[in-house]
């Protein structure tokens, strides 16, 4: 019992004498041990930039600071809650642990987060059914008064990152949680994103008042149009809730609010050729580095009619700006909201500008714009819309797939995914994602197996601003030496050696390799649960990336100062535990350390391969 009375009296160094210095710094230091599979490296680095685009919290490489975060390969998903300030500072994520919410969830623990069922008025929300849980795991069920779970003024959110699902740590399949409004009994446990809660409190706690990323997002709701400006001229973008010749409604709101739901439109059906009109951003102020401008537009312009995507940057050599021409959309009926990303790289101070442009055949509509975002993040590399999909999602059997486009990597590798609407035979009500790489035109130029490739498949929650976006994640890493179920070849090896023969409708024909993701990519329940269909279409966003940009680690040397620190805390905590075992013993004895000592598999995150 000595040592759990020493570890007891350094929680309550660090929580009571130490006050608020369990925060982390607002940028953390992190290692990444060499035993972290490849591709859960790659998600870690995912979830920092969510909480770069969100918060204000970054996290850099250790160098050499007194306290840090390791992240290693353990036995599951589990971090202790807030800075230990114990130099080296330990974070699992394990076997079946590499999914994006599942990382922000334990680093979340670590930036001082409990679980959202141990909140002191819990008891108001769920009930725990204590002996259907697992033994051993009843400590992450524990409740804690306000001193140590704060809610920051927060409501208890069943739709956090940090709740548990219904069944977690279950002996069996009864629950272990149960929601007193029954309505929420599915909501519990998601594992997308950080909630919009979450956001909140995360900022409050670490006193954010903006993210590091984020830099501007517009829906046109609010008359001044977001401070943008027009061109001097007769021309004009207009305010506008519908067109007649379309769009009907706005894409935020889907006129689904009344008084609500506009969007920007130029007309080219009442210009004449060659005339233009700008409509131009307030000066923003965006990092150096790459940045993603994304929006929706809804085009109805005859097929010469062009949208030009400007920025203009500033700086005392050129006051008045210098324009560069980044992308060039043209004309051409599409009949419903079509997603575009822009890739921009901005140094400076900068405008962004929408430029519609008349050409010389007749029009009869024009340009439509709606919720803009620009952020200072890459974008991803593809879209892939599927419309119509609340008629596929009700006539499409289990078992049944569909294939995107094939697409082509930065690198030249192509692939293109599989999904299943409604699910696999083995995990039906969910549905089912896979990547191929399949044969292109750069095959006998590149390595195979295809070495370290990390593929990103997200279905985007269409909310009109990126911050409170919940999207769905899988990432997969092509490792060159895994082999295929049988054993014989290279999984990831050249399509047109273990691949099979595709032929398209017009006699054309190419080679598709095996597919690998997984059978539980989100469940029927939670793809309604958020603007994942809209207006009756659905986007998927695709990047496959190299990996050999990620942070390079040197082998981690024993830390004299972490020695130092943790003979420090057992001295006093030793010293404190001679005159406050009597009191504050037995209060204490609960208060264990919090963890995940199992993967969570809510959406049954495993990986299968077809």
């Amino acid at each position: 019992y000595i040592y759990i009375y020493i570890y007891i009296y350094i929680y309550i160094y660090i929580y009571i004498f130490c006050g608020n210095q369990y925060r982390q710094p607002t940028t953390v230091p992190y290692y990444l041990e060499r035993n972290l599979e490849m591709n859960a490296k790659g998600v870690i680095l995912k979830a920092f930039d969510q909480y770069r685009l969100k918060t204000c919290i970054d996290f850099a490489p250790w160098k050499g600071e007194q306290n840090y975060i390791s992240v290693y390969k353990g036995s599951g998903c589990s971090s202790q809650v807030g800075n230990q300030r114990i130099g080296k500072q330990s974070l699992s994520i394990g076997r079946n642990c590499d999914h994006l919410a599942t990382v922000e969830h334990e680093f979340l623990h670590a930036l001082g987060f409990w679980h959202k069922q141990s909140r002191s008025d819990r008891d108001d929300y769920v009930d725990i059914i204590w002996k259907n849980i697992e033994y051993g795991h009843a400590h992450n069920f524990l409740s804690y008064n306000d001193s140590v779970s704060s809610a920051l003024g927060v409501p208890y959110d069943f739709n956090s990152v940090m709740h548990y699902s219904k069944t977690a740590f279950s002996i069996g399949s009864d629950p272990t949680i149960v929601t007193k409004n029954p309505l929420f009994a599915d909501v519990i446990g998601q594992r997308m994103e950080f909630s919009a809660s979450d956001i909140i409190k995360l900022n409050r706690l670490y006193n954010c008042t903006t993210s590091l990323t984020f830099v501007d997002s517009c829906n046109f709701e609010e008359e001044n149009i977001c401070g943008m400006i027009q061109s001097p001229g007769i021309l004009k973008w207009e305010r506008r809730s519908f067109v007649k010749g379309g769009p009907q409604t706005d894409f935020t709101n889907m006129g689904q609010c009344k008084g609500k739901g506009y969007f920007m439109h130029f007309s080219t059906a009442a210009a004449n050729p060659g005339d233009h009109a700008f409509l131009e951003s307030r000066i923003l102020y965006p990092k150096p580095g790459p940045q993603c401008l994304q929006f929706f537009l809804y085009n109805t312009a005859a097929a010469d009619d062009v949208l030009n995507i400007w920025v203009k940057e500033y700086d005392k050599t050129n006051p008045n700006g210098t324009l560069q021409l980044f992308k060039s959309i043209l004309g051409g009926v599409t009949g419903s909201w079509k997603l575009h990303n822009v890739n921009i790289n901005v140094t400076k101070k900068a405008r962004v500008i929408f430029e519609g442009v008349r050409g010389k055949s007749p029009s009869a509509g024009g340009f439509s714009l709606d919720d803009i975002n620009l952020s200072s993040t890459k974008c991803p590399q593809y879209v892939w819309p599927i419309r119509n999909i609340t008629n596929l999602l009700a006539t499409t059997p289990v078992g049944t797939n569909m294939y995107s486009p094939r697409f082509l990597s930065p690198t030249g590798y192509s692939f293109q995914v599989n999904v299943y609407l409604n699910g696999v035979y083995s995990t039906p009500g969910y549905m089912a994602v896979f990547i191929h790489l399949t044969s292109g035109p750069n095959d006998s130029s590149l390595k195979w197996p295809c070495p370290w490739h990390q593929a990103t498949m997200v279905l985007m929650d269409q909310q009109s601003d990126i911050r409170q976006q919940m999207n769905m994640h899988h990432m997969v890493t092509t490792d060159p030496n895994q082999k295929s179920p049988n054993g014989t070849e290279f999984f990831w090896d050249n399509p047109r050696k273990v691949g099979s023969k595709v032929t398209n409708p017009d006699g054309s024909f190419y080679y598709r390799g095996p597919g690998y993701g997984t059978a539980g990519f989100i469940s029927q329940t939670r793809l309604k649960s958020r603007n994942f269909i809209k207006g009756d279409d659905a986007f998927f966003l695709f990047s496959l990336e190299g990996m050999e940009s990620y942070p390079e680690f040197p082998p981690l040397e024993y830390s004299k100062t972490s020695a130092m620190v943790i003979v420090f805390i057992v001295f006093t905590a030793a010293t404190m535990f001679l005159m406050l075992v009597l009191v504050l013993g037995n209060m204490w004895m609960k208060k264990q350390l919090q963890g995940d000592k199992e993967p969570i598999t809510q959406d049954k995150p495993e990986f299968m391969s077809v």
